[in-house]
């Protein structure tokens, strides 16, 4: 069953050094924390994420010793500084047995929802979005949070998939998911930056 609380890092590094980046954020503890998968950006920007299963918002001040520590091991590769938020789940409609994807790629979707509209937005994305996922087989895993800590408030999807990012996109370039799009943004979402306030990431499992 997926996380009920997830903690997302991301932090751009420097094209050259990408690689090395990614081998100092694995090896910057004797051992990998239960549960946590290192990501690398599949888009072309040379960014990390990592996502983290927790037990309970206390978790985070245990793990400030282990931040201090990353730091020290990944800022001398990055091109920009730590972005963390905490997400709570809310439902999935294709779960996983795992707290998170095992999953080469994992694609992570987020948009702002105006709050008064909150309730039937869900409602909405039941019928509209969660349908075309349910009914596509490249999308393996598809779960539904919110953001509880975040400077990026609002619903994040966390896809998870084996094939190949193109095909696995292709499920939302359809003309059908257009008109989907097209009444989200009419209806329910603050159009706020990305493409009309929808942003979407793809990145690919860094393996230990």
């Amino acid at each position: 069953m997926s996380a009920r609380l997830l903690l997302v890092t991301e932090v751009p590094v420097r094209p050259a050094d990408a690689e090395q980046a990614a081998k100092a954020w694995l090896g910057q503890h004797t051992a990998r924390p239960s549960g946590a998968r290192l990501y690398r950006s599949a888009e072309g920007t040379d960014t990390l994420l990592e996502l983290r299963p927790l037990a309970g918002l206390e978790e985070l001040i245990a793990l400030r010793e282990e931040w201090r520590e990353l730091w020290d091991a990944v800022a001398p590769y990055a091109a920009g500084d730590f972005r963390r938020q905490v997400q709570e789940f809310v439902e999935a409609p294709k779960d996983t047995d795992d707290d998170l994807p095992a999953t080469p790629y994992v694609q992570l979707r987020r948009v702002e929802v105006k709050p008064p509209v909150l309730a039937d937005y869900r409602e909405w994305r039941d019928r509209t979005i969660f349908e075309t996922v349910r009914a596509a087989p490249e999308s393996e895993i598809f779960l539904a949070y919110h953001s509880l800590l975040s400077t990026e408030p609002g619903v994040l999807f966390v896809a998870g998939f084996s094939c190949e990012p193109t095909q696995h996109n292709g499920v939302f370039k359809t003309p059908a998911y257009e008109s989907i799009l097209e009444e989200v943004r009419e209806k329910y979402i603050v159009p706020v930056g990305g493409q009309g306030g929808l942003f979407t990431k793809t990145y690919a499992r860094v393996e230990d």
